[in-house]
């Protein structure tokens, strides 16, 4: 084992403030050359077309801290920046890999108690262990390449969306103009949820699944689980919903939505649509998903939107024959399904990266690592 000689941040990287580079203008525009960016989740805000005040490409890459989220962004190409509370980092040493030295900064945990400038009162004094060039440069080379994985896997999912939501206008704006149209309270029965008494701790900590607004997540298609769950007296006493209902929120977050994987109740938050035998739930719910931005126009401007069981029945769907239905339905839950794969693939990749940055990161390697 041999121990790797420790630096402070500050020693190694040395800051400039962003005044000469900060943008006069908003006018972005995509035809515009040069990235104006900030070091927060935005990054990049758009492209100007001033000339000066441009971050000259000699002194890249460098290293942008924002200076009170602690925000940090590796940066290989000229830009502007629109915020002044932010530190641009350059390293200070030919023996030091500024990308080894961005990579390390991912690791450290700020608490964020305190609104200040994090960079000279702790992120400068942040002591990391530093290796010899050659092994800066193996573990930049080994993390480069996961992280292209993830953003090649991050640009698959943008696709897949991309092609979901082409398919989903294209398949659900006929041309057929035989189609059906029915109301969802002629589809089948419209449950409402219930909590059972949370006062009563004999109707949870149970097996039984009870779904609310916040499982339902961005990217959920087919709810299986659920974090809450109750035990038989507390199910009896809820409505349950049978595999594939469609569940709906229609109050407070409305328009969230998803099939319902197994048998499971639902909160009050939530109308569940359990479709008869002549209608594919996965049709309508592709359908209200196409009509999402309607739906959630139809919630009442009270203090909290909401829109009733029967408002909510009434809304009209168009509906071709069942088996025009299923055969939508298979195009749409083949990309849905290729969407899980890349979400699950997407989770392997963070958990991949997240243990080669704690791994390479350590101050001891055995001494065939270096």
């Amino acid at each position: 084992m041999v121990n790797w000689p420790t630096k402070k941040l500050g020693e190694v990287l040395e800051y400039e403030q962003p005044t000469k580079y900060l943008v006069s203008s908003t006018d972005y525009r995509d035809e515009y050359a040069i990235p104006v960016l900030t070091a927060g989740k935005s990054f990049l805000l758009g492209n100007t077309n001033e000339k000066n005040g441009i971050f000259p490409k000699e002194k890249l890459p460098v290293i942008i801290f924002d200076d009170f989220t602690t925000a940090i962004k590796f940066v290989d190409f000229p830009f502007k920046v629109k915020s002044s509370a932010m530190k641009i980092l350059h390293a200070k040493k030919n023996e030091v890999d500024i990308r080894f030295l961005f990579y390390k900064m991912l690791t450290i945990k700020f608490s964020h108690a305190q609104h200040k400038r994090y960079w000279i009162s702790e992120c400068s004094n942040f002591k990391i262990p530093l290796p010899p060039i050659e092994t800066q440069k193996q573990i930049v080379e080994r993390l480069d390449k996961i992280a292209e994985a993830q953003k090649l896997n991050d640009e698959l999912i943008q696709k897949s969306d991309e092609l979901f939501q082409s398919l989903l206008h294209k398949e659900l704006n006929p041309t057929d103009k035989n189609w059906e149209v029915k109301k969802l309270n002629e589809l089948g029965e419209i449950v409402t949820g219930t909590t059972p008494s949370t006062k009563n701790s004999e109707y949870w900590n149970g097996e039984f699944l009870w779904a609310t607004p916040t499982d339902i997540k961005k990217d959920t298609f087919i709810l299986t689980d659920t974090p809450k769950k109750l035990s038989r007296e507390g199910y009896e006493k809820t409505r349950p919903v049978s595999k594939n209902a469609i569940l709906v929120t229609c109050i407070a977050s409305i328009g969230k939505m998803a099939i319902a994987g197994k048998e499971m109740a639902t909160n009050q938050q939530i109308n569940s649509i359990v479709c008869n035998k002549d209608n594919d739930p996965f049709f309508v719910f592709f359908s209200l998903q196409k009509d999402k931005k309607k739906l959630i126009s139809l919630g009442k401007t009270t203090a909290v939107p909401i829109i009733n069981k029967s408002e909510f029945g009434r809304i009209k769907i168009l509906l071709p024959p069942l088996q025009t239905q299923k055969q939508i339905v298979a195009k749409l839950s083949a990309v849905q399904n290729y969407k899980k794969q890349l979400l699950g693939q997407k989770e392997k990749l963070k958990e991949l990266f997240d243990s080669a940055l704690a791994e390479s990161m350590t101050s001891e390697k055995k001494s065939k690592d270096v």
